[in-house]
């Protein structure tokens, strides 16, 4: 399958929809971070442990959910100009497979284990 079919732009629109609505439930609504610090505000020291841990909590899922964001929002942007679907570091096609495993890949499975060990 050609990486520019319209499929693929067509699964990468859905999953940033789904996404953009998964974190909408999350918080009731699009939460800032502020307005998710200021509701575990808690000045009560018994409350005050669960309020960090939750809070905490919230903010790894708000880093995950903006990279995976952010991700799919460079693999639109490469699918537009011609490059989605070859691979960041050796151009070389990434094969369909990855690309159904993981949309927004950036690198062939090869490049991609390079960089991970290197970084």
């Amino acid at each position: 399958m050609n990486p520019s079919n319209p499929r693929h732009k067509e699964r990468l629109l859905r999953e940033r929809a789904e996404l953009l609505q998964r974190i909408a439930q999350e918080r009731g609504g699009l939460a800032s971070r502020v307005d998710m610090a200021a509701e575990h505000d808690v000045r009560d020291f018994e409350n005050r442990a669960q309020a960090i841990s939750e809070r905490d909590d919230e903010f790894a899922m708000n880093e995950h959910e903006t990279a995976e964001l952010g991700a799919l929002d460079a693999a639109l942007e490469r699918w537009t100009a011609g490059l989605y679907g070859t691979c960041k570091d050796c151009c070389v096609h990434i094969p369909e497979a990855r690309l159904a495993a993981y949309p927004a890949a950036l690198r062939c499975i090869a490049c991609q284990t390079v960089s991970e060990k290197t970084h």
